[in-house]
């Protein structure tokens, strides 16, 4: 599988102010793979070994669900089935019951987009470091995101001294601090407002829910890293 897949430019992600940059850069890398396996990768054979033998997750089976192709993800299907009775069900010396168990579990517990993500992702946050250490341009693009998820936050604190931070080391984690802080305020504000809108004592005619409307979600989204739309 060609490693260009699995990473985009990272400064393109930081351009634009909506919601975690982290998770969208994730989000992003997770799409392409998905994109690229139900696509050409599909007569790679290098590709069709590993999704044969590692399979996929819930969620990534659902977003293959959701995409344009059924047939290839029939042939998919087909090809990872067939390992599976192969490696698991046929009659085969030492192939005991709790190893037969054991091979079960590794394949329910395993899953190629996963794998792919992480491999970009971990890269991708190797090149947030760099472009912040040398790229002014770069410093000031983070330092004016929205947010950073909660999970993100504590991923990125915990990575600066190994992923040598060095002279803007301090900067990062201040600018960090203070990006998710304000986030932190500003969702604590509008859940108060959106709370009061349900007081009849205090809202007399039309309700003014100013930016409170879509609090619960966005609070969730910081939460968890991932987007929920107002329905």
């Amino acid at each position: 599988m060609r490693q260009d897949i699995c990473t985009i430019p990272v400064s393109e992600v930081f351009e634009v102010n909506d919601g975690c940059p982290i998770c969208r850069m994730k989000e992003t890398v997770e799409k392409r793979i998905v994109e690229y396996i139900m696509g050409p990768a599909m007569m790679e054979p290098d590709v069709r070994i590993e999704t044969n033998k590692q399979g996929f997750c819930e969620r990534h089976f659902d977003m293959m669900l959701n995409s344009r192709g059924r047939l290839q993800l029939a042939l998919i299907l087909e090809s990872h089935i067939d390992e599976i009775g192969k490696n698991i069900f046929e009659k085969k010396l030492f192939n005991s019951a709790s190893k037969k168990g054991d091979k079960a579990k590794k394949l329910s517990e395993s899953c190629f987009v996963c794998s792919k993500v992480e491999w970009g992702f971990e890269n991708m946050i190797k090149t947030i470091f760099l472009s912040y250490e040398n790229d002014r341009d770069f410093r000031e693009m983070f330092n004016s995101q929205d947010y950073v998820c909660l999970k993100h936050y504590e991923y990125l604190m915990n990575s600066t001294e190994k992923k040598n931070l060095k002279k803007y080391n301090s900067e990062f984690e201040n600018n960090l601090s203070r990006i998710t802080g304000e986030y932190i305020k500003s969702l604590y504000s509008d859940l108060q407002k959106y709370r009061s809108m349900y007081d009849y004592r205090a809202n007399n005619g039309e309700k003014d829910w100013g930016t409170s409307r879509d609090v619960v979600e966005r609070t969730v989204a910081f939460l968890n890293g991932r987007h929920y739309s107002v329905e």
